[in-house]
């Protein structure tokens, strides 16, 4: 697995005392598996989510794991209002924020026909502004210290979307662009607070289960999911690197690349195997359960239904990096074609 050179940076752990991390959507999925791999570092996390139970579970289980302190804030990040008090309540009991990781989501698996103005809504605002008010959240308690890292979870599919869930792809899409507006935005203020988005592939999350359908099965991941916990070391690295942004798996290189080179082929492909290939054999239960708007209590774990086909292991590259070779590629393989053809000219 290829894993970049990091730079030293001040917010790596340290021997003394842990770094205060904040996460939001903690309770399951991704965002509890980040949760329990910094507790293994010994770092102060702050974790928000809507259910108290499981948040009151994950932070059991971080103690466990070796966390140093563990506070939990019961908020929608859908409500900025509820955000901004979490974020004040968990710096008041941990200390200065240093890392604060955007992860909440929702979505809903089906056609734009068959979804409702509500439902859209929803998933924009908990997938999007969530992580709108996130940030703004954690500028405002980094920059009453004058350091701090910003994590947004983000996905191929921000640079791709999908059939049947237009929503989540609206939204993750939108994210890059504001992602890269405060980037900016800090870079011309010279501060020290960075920021940087982890671009996913498909993960085996409790997603699959409990999120709202309008299809005829259960919904699945699109092709081999990894395991939460894979993200949840490449977020490590991240936290600790200084690349705007990281691509985790070969899945998201080729959706990117594809879809920069050749976005009609790839709508093609994905009308014929996308829809199919986001669906089970299995009919959707009647009185399915749905987190769209209230949690799912039981079901909150860290992994999904589909352990038996996930992998345990993806390369983490940087995504200049990986654009740069593409590039050098095409390049070579441009020029090489036209040394090729002089040589047969002058044959």
């Amino acid at each position: 697995m290829f894993s970049p050179a990091l730079k030293p940076s001040p917010l790596e752990p340290r021997p003394d005392r842990g770094r205060v991390v904040v996460v939001t959507g903690a309770s399951a999925g991704v965002g509890r598996a980040v949760a329990l791999r910094f507790a293994e570092a010994g770092d102060l996390l702050g974790l928000i989510a809507r259910d108290a139970d499981a948040l009151e579970d994950v932070r059991r289980e971080a103690l466990g794991k070796g966390a140093s302190k563990v506070a939990v804030a019961s908020a929608d990040v859908a409500d900025p209002h509820q955000v901004f008090a979490a974020a004040e309540a968990l710096e008041a009991e941990l200390g200065p924020i240093e890392i604060w990781i955007n992860d909440a989501m929702e979505t809903v698996f089906s056609p734009v026909s068959e979804m409702t103005p509500a439902e859209f809504k929803r998933v924009t605002e908990v997938t999007y502004l969530g992580f709108v008010y996130g940030t703004m959240a954690a500028l405002k308690a980094m920059r009453a210290h004058g350091r701090g890292r910003i994590i947004q979870m983000g996905s191929a599919l921000a640079y791709r979307g999908v059939p049947l869930q237009s929503a989540y792809c609206g939204a993750k899409h939108a994210i890059r662009g504001f992602t890269d507006s405060v980037r900016t935005e800090l870079e011309h203020d010279g501060s020290a607070i960075s920021i940087t988005v982890v671009e996913l592939p498909a993960v085996n999350t409790p997603q699959f289960d409990w999120a709202r359908v309008h299809i005829d099965r259960d919904p699945r991941p699109m092709g081999r999911p990894i395991e939460p916990e894979v993200v949840a070391e490449a977020v490590f690295k991240a936290a600790r690197g200084s690349w705007r942004e990281y691509w985790l798996g070969w899945p998201t290189l080729q959706t990117i690349i594809a879809n920069t080179v050749a976005p009609g082929l790839l709508d093609r492909y994905l009308a014929r195997k996308a829809v199919d290939g986001q669906q089970t054999s299995k009919p959707v239960e009647p009185g399915r359960r749905d987190n769209l708007f209230r949690p799912v209590g039981p079901a909150h774990r860290t992994r999904g239904s589909f352990s038996d086909e996930a992998g345990h292991r993806a390369m983490l590259v940087p995504g200049p990096l990986a654009r740069a070779a593409v590039v050098a590629l095409g390049a070579a393989t441009f020029f090489g074609l036209g040394a090729m053809s002089r040589m047969i000219g002058r044959s």
